[in-house]
């Protein structure tokens, strides 16, 4: 697994960079997603030690992290977008160019099927039905990873001083207000329907309705840790409903912290 680990990670390395361009906008897209590979990767691998996973089973959580994002590459290439509504779902994509490459066979096929099942779930609005409990543990864990990093992503461009920076495909309506169905959710404590984004606010709201999502008190935790639920706050619009919204989630998230995390297998 050591020397098959290293084969993948040169193979993405060279793809990531064969997607290189002179064009500073493409590259200013390109540039975040490599970023974002590496450190999903990272977070996986701790994530899975965090949780006492086997040797073996922490290298497929590094080879989840790795490839989770893969379709993210072909898909600009395709589409000149990373709009998932405006192209094809990255994570479907993904697997597409996982079928291609070789290497992939080199794995057990029970440790292909869990790979290829977490990469396939890691962006759907919810997991679905799992094949196994490994199955559902490793796309929990891998969902994990990317959001903890999204939130670093997406970070800077919280406030409206910024908002006009955004890449193209972070940026929506320039409005800060939220759509009154997004502000239902919040107060119900329940993710939206993304297909109704709207303004710049509503994504802004939609990261925090992340929280609900989160698998993990460790991930939690470190999203907390690190000031991403205090800054979304922060710049919410003042807008009926809100305030009932931010309680309710401060009140889920000390609950969520003070749990033990367990890897059910």
């Amino acid at each position: 697994m050591k020397e098959l680990l290293k084969e993948m990670h040169s193979w993405m390395d060279a793809y990531m960079k064969s997607f290189h361009t002179d064009d500073e906008e493409v590259m200013q897209g390109i540039r975040i997603k490599e970023i974002h590979t590496g450190y999903v990767t990272a977070i996986a691998v701790q994530l899975a030690k965090h949780l006492q996973l086997s040797e073996h089973d922490v290298k497929l959580a590094e080879i989840m992290g790795l490839f989770h994002d893969v379709g993210r590459f072909r898909q600009y290439s395709l589409y000149k977008t990373f709009n998932d509504a405006a192209s094809e779902d990255h994570a479907d994509l993904g697997l597409k160019v996982l079928s291609e490459l070789a290497f992939m066979k080199k794995l057990a096929p029970e440790d292909e099927t869990l790979v290829r099942f977490a990469i396939g779930r890691h962006n759907k609005k919810e997991i679905g039905p799992a094949p196994s409990k490994k199955a559902l543990l490793f796309a929990k864990l891998l969902r994990d990873a990317d959001k903890l990093d999204i939130y670093r992503v997406l970070s800077p461009y919280l406030g409206p001083e910024n908002a006009d920076k955004a890449p193209k495909f972070i940026a929506a309506d320039a409005s800060q207000l939220i759509s009154p169905d997004f502000i239902e959710d919040f107060k119900a404590g329940r993710q939206a329907d993304y297909r109704k984004l709207r303004t710049y606010g509503d994504r802004k709201l939609v990261r925090l309705l992340w929280i609900y999502d989160i698998n993990f008190s460790w991930t939690l935790r470190e999203i907390v840790k690190r000031g991403y639920v205090d800054r979304i706050i922060h710049y919410l619009p003042e807008q009926p409903g809100v305030d009932e919204g931010v309680k309710r989630l401060r009140a889920y998230i000390a609950k969520k912290c003070a749990q033990e995390d367990a890897a059910e297998l």
